[in-house]
């Protein structure tokens, strides 16, 4: 592939050896990576390739699903609203969606009834995947049960769940549950009255200035523009389709699982620069900030015992954190097949931000040394450049 585009920043080749060493070594196709120093957008590259069939280059905003990245979108949007009045943190999260109901004849886990906005947003409301499974890449097993159309959507997921035991008493330990941010989408719905991604298009990215964000599609039909396409490693097995009819198998990247039901816990598509814009906005280091100072505070505090006691870092509300004096670094990292994104806000003004068009096969590895090899790149850079490009990218339409 030709080399990195987007401005070639002096002083930050770190960057750019780091990435294409890892891409190389992993063959990984295309990606990006933003840098932001005290809210200013500082280096904005592209990768490789974003269609490796067509020959396009990854530009520097080529548009990328993120997967988990999304949850502290959609837990932004959730504060928002609890600012607002509209929602209150400790309120029973089933008694605001209760027009959705358990399948006829099934018994309900009366813990459900006790879980809370809170607990779904610190992963710890009573769903362990590793104990019994995600129904969010069960689509199949979820319209079968259901006997509903394929492919299974967020809401009839939700409504299959009702019918199955919690693996835990909520707000006992915490467990990583994808189906725990699929519940506050439809929360985000029933308070607002509006589709989850057009409310948190029009209050949480709209006012941060990003106007190219949305939820992605399952099927290469459906790929955005300017988006990049998606690559399995070598080996990867395809899989049935979750379409009804589709022909089979498939990529997995391209119908192994829906992607639009995944939404508010890893549906969005985004460039790494509208990340940054996100974040910059989030911790006020561009202003105005989206939150209140207090609200962050919030977004970012302990969960209460007994869970991550004596732990150094934590899972706050949509984001890991680990504390340093009276900062701390948060990051949260995004992994779907064909996808792998990481993003990550220090104690010392630095962001960033890197996605890529495919998942390695050994991905925890990766996303190791992805993590390392970014640190290292910052550490590279003796001299911090003092421009800003976040105007050069600003609000370029689709297309244009």
């Amino acid at each position: 592939a030709a080399g990195p585009t987007g401005v070639a920043v002096p002083g930050m080749a770190s960057f750019d050896r780091v990435i294409s060493e890892l891409m190389a070594k992993w063959d990984i196709p295309g990606g990006a990576v933003s840098v932001v120093k005290d809210g200013r957008l500082v280096l904005a590259r592209g990768y490789g390739l974003a269609d490796v069939e067509c020959n396009v280059a990854v530009e520097p905003d080529s548009l990328f699903r993120i997967g988990s990245i999304s949850k502290p979108i959609t837990a932004a949007a959730i504060l928002n609203l609890v600012e607002e009045g509209l929602l209150e943190l400790d309120a029973k999260a089933f008694a605001i969606i209760g027009h959705l109901q358990p399948p006829s004849g099934s018994s309900i886990d009366p813990r459900i009834q006790d879980v809370t906005i809170r607990q779904l947003l610190q992963h710890t409301a009573g769903w362990a995947r590793h104990q019994s499974f995600d129904p969010m890449f069960k689509s199949d097993r979820v319209s079968r049960g259901l006997g509903t159309p394929k492919p299974a959507t967020c809401e009839t997921t939700i409504r299959y769940m009702l019918g199955q035991p919690l693996d835990f008493d909520p707000g006992s330990k915490y467990a990583y549950s994808n189906f725990g941010y699929c519940v506050l989408g439809r929360v985000v719905e029933a308070v607002t009255g509006r589709p989850y991604d057009v409310h948190v298009k029009t209050k949480v990215l709209t006012p941060m200035g990003i106007t190219r964000m949305d939820i992605g599609h399952t099927s290469l039909e459906g790929k955005m523009e300017a988006e990049v396409r998606y690559y399995t490693y070598p080996e990867e097995p395809t899989e049935r389709s979750v379409f009804p009819n589709a022909p089979e198998p498939v990529s997995r990247p391209y119908g192994g699982f829906y992607l639009e039901a995944m939404d508010a816990h890893g549906g969005w598509v985004a460039s790494a620069i509208d990340l940054m814009r996100f974040v910059t906005a989030l911790d006020g280091s561009r202003q105005p900030g989206f939150l209140d100072p207090d609200t962050v505070t919030l977004l970012l505090s302990r969960p209460s015992p007994p869970i991550w006691v004596d732990s150094s870092y934590y899972y706050a509300m949509g984001w890991n954190v680990r504390p340093y004096g009276n900062d701390a670094n948060w990051w949260h990292t995004g992994s779907l097949p064909g996808t792998t994104t990481i993003f990550v806000r220090t104690r010392h003004g630095f962001t960033w931000a890197a996605l890529f068009n495919s998942r390695p096969e050994d991905a925890g590895r990766f996303f190791g040394e992805l993590d390392r090899k970014l640190w290292e790149a910052v550490g590279g850079v003796t001299e911090w450049p003092t421009h800003d490009l976040f105007d050069r990218y600003a609000n370029k339409a689709l297309g244009v």
